[in-house]
């Protein structure tokens, strides 16, 4: 027994002191099995970083259980609103009023990585913005995830919203487990909107054999993240890439990291779940000075940026497919289900996209008028609109 227990301790050893041994801002990354959560490599795992587009995975997350609770269904209608519609890039451009059904809605979210789309999820599961983040929030204290903080669904950026990679294998694990019924949309190769094509961001869809998933991001100050899934022999790993520099440095990454762990001949008995906090686990790295120094701030978007050096042999992940992709067809109308209970009032009305109007600030404002405060800002100033009957 004292020798099994010496064992254990040395594969837990084996497990973190490469990490420790790296430098002070390697990557982080983690690698683990998606059935038993055990660990087979990990880096800076509790490193705070900007998720990016990550947080759609979050998004996605939320909503299912929202689904799964009867507060919406697959083919309830998801409005685009004002706010939603001026998010930047990358976004598919629907006009405010537009109502999409929520699964396709969510598509379009996952293999687009559509920033208007997820502001309009968010703010129809959950009312606002910021009654959407709280309710991110709640789940990632619920799922354990120590590291992370959301304010927004999409991912753009934020200073207050950041993650770990370790928080985001929890999040993982808990969507394929949770909800494996949605698990082929994080596999999709590509989107038919019209006569429009659309490929998936995740350049190992369709190149890595196995790949099944899941999510990529990219805004200035988090640089090129990357959630890798793959299944061979019935055994599916997760690799988790944050901070690279390039579309095809973190597929590589993401590759190389499935590749050593599916050649491994069994993980750590350390879980994600119980890996020990370790190393900084409370600033927020920030790449903006150095991948985007003279490139304009609304450059947030991987659709905004290069693939990879043109001078650079190419890699297996800069090639097109070898075979013609599968596309879903996703698009407006079809939303006839019922409507986000969030977005109905106590009568079962819905509520008005309609903004909050201004006061002269010259004049002092009527009584009732003053803005509500939300959290530490007014829904005047967070931009929300007002909750207007139609």
């Amino acid at each position: 027994m004292r020798y099994r227990h010496f064992l254990k301790l040395l594969l837990a050893g084996a497990v973190a002191l490469p990490l420790l041994a790296g430098p002070a801002l390697a990557n982080p990354t983690i690698v683990f099995d998606l059935e038993n959560g055990k660990i087979l490599q990990h880096q800076e795992a509790f490193k705070r970083w900007y998720p990016a587009s990550l947080t759609k995975l979050m998004t996605a997350y939320v909503t299912f259980r929202a689904i799964a609770a009867g507060e919406v269904r697959l083919d309830s209608p998801i409005k685009v609103t004002k706010r939603s519609a001026g998010e930047p890039p990358s976004k598919m451009g629907f006009k405010p009023g537009s109502v999409m059904r929520l699964d396709n809605a969510l598509k379009m979210m996952l293999v687009k990585s559509a920033n208007d789309v997820a502001m309009a999820v968010g703010e129809n599961i959950g009312g606002s913005q910021a009654a959407f983040a709280e309710r991110m929030n709640t789940e990632a204290r619920r799922l354990g995830m120590t590291g992370s903080h959301f304010v927004n669904p999409n991912g753009l950026f934020s200073p207050d919203q950041y993650t770990t990679a370790r928080d985001l294998g929890l999040l993982v694990m808990a969507i394929r487990k949770e909800f494996p019924q949605y698990a082929a949309w994080f596999s999709i190769e590509g989107l038919a909107v019209g006569k429009k094509q659309i490929s998936n961001y995740n350049l190992l869809i369709g190149r890595y054999p196995g790949a099944d998933g899941m999510k990529t991001g990219f805004v200035c100050s988090s640089g090129y993240n990357m959630i890798g899934s793959a299944t061979r022999n019935g055994r599916t790993l997760v690799a988790v890439v944050l901070g690279e520099q390039s579309t095809i440095t973190r597929a590589e990454t993401a590759a190389r990291l499935l590749d050593q762990g599916f050649a491994a001949a069994e993980p750590s008995w350390v879980t994600v779940a119980a890996l020990p906090a370790y190393g900084d686990t409370t600033s927020v790295n920030d790449l903006r000075d150095q991948l985007c120094k003279k490139k304009p701030a609304e450059e947030q978007s991987e659709a905004a940026v290069p693939v990879g050096d043109k001078d650079a042999p190419k890699s297996p992940y800069q090639e097109k497919l070898h075979h013609v992709p599968t596309l879903v067809a996703v698009g407006l109308g079809g939303a006839t289900g019922p409507k986000p209970k969030a977005m109905l009032d106590p009568s079962g009305r819905e509520y008005a996209d309609v903004p909050l109007p201004s006061w002269r600030p010259d004049l002092p404002p009527p009584p009732g008028a003053e803005p509500t405060v939300i959290g530490s800002a007014t829904a005047a100033q967070d931009g929300q609109p007002a909750r207007a009957l139609n």
